[in-house]
């Protein structure tokens, strides 16, 4: 019997890590629409449309898609999470001045889109970051509904993802 694929989709600002967070999980080459940025974003090319990878997950297939990080491609978001089981929002802890527009972008998918997500911080390997609790007091979400990585490692991203798995269900069972 075949099951169909999970949808899990990773948002954010620009910058965030969410193509190298879909790169580090996805077990087969990353479908990426980068393209050079058109203004000044901290970067040379962007995400315009997605990223998709995919997973294998104890004979589940898993689709990881990765939405852009500017509001021009909003539209993207809703789309993207819709018929999600679950959204990773990627926020990146030395860039407190992102997070007002992470809680614009979970606002706006979760406001459209009634989806279990966890918050994950990443860059947790470089100097003055924000802690994870912190950013959970920034956001007024519980300590667990929100996690520390570093978006290159593997075994982080897969522990936030197995997180995001428990979160999702048992968010299910509950009345």
């Amino acid at each position: 019997m075949t099951h169909a694929p999970l949808k899990l989709v990773v948002s954010g600002p620009v910058g965030a890590g969410k193509t190298t967070f879909v790169q580090t999980l996805s077990q087969t080459p990353v479908v990426a629409t980068e393209a050079e940025a058109s203004e000044d974003i901290g970067k040379a090319s962007t995400t315009v449309a997605f990223d998709f990878g995919t997973l294998h997950l104890d004979g589940q297939d898993v689709h990881l898609y990765g939405t852009p990080g500017q509001d021009r491609f909003s539209f993207m978001w809703e789309v993207l999470c819709e018929g999600a089981l679950g959204l990773v929002l990627l926020v990146a802890g030395d860039r407190p001045q992102d997070f007002l527009h992470a809680r614009n972008i979970l606002e706006f998918i979760t406001s459209r889109i009634p989806v279990p997500f966890l918050v994950g911080v990443t860059r947790q390997d470089q100097p003055r970051v924000w802690h994870p609790a912190d950013v959970a007091l920034y956001f007024g979400l519980p300590e667990e509904q929100v996690v520390g990585l570093n978006a290159t490692d593997p075994l982080q991203a897969q522990l936030l993802l197995a997180r995001l798995l428990e979160f999702t269900l048992a968010s299910q069972l509950r009345p």
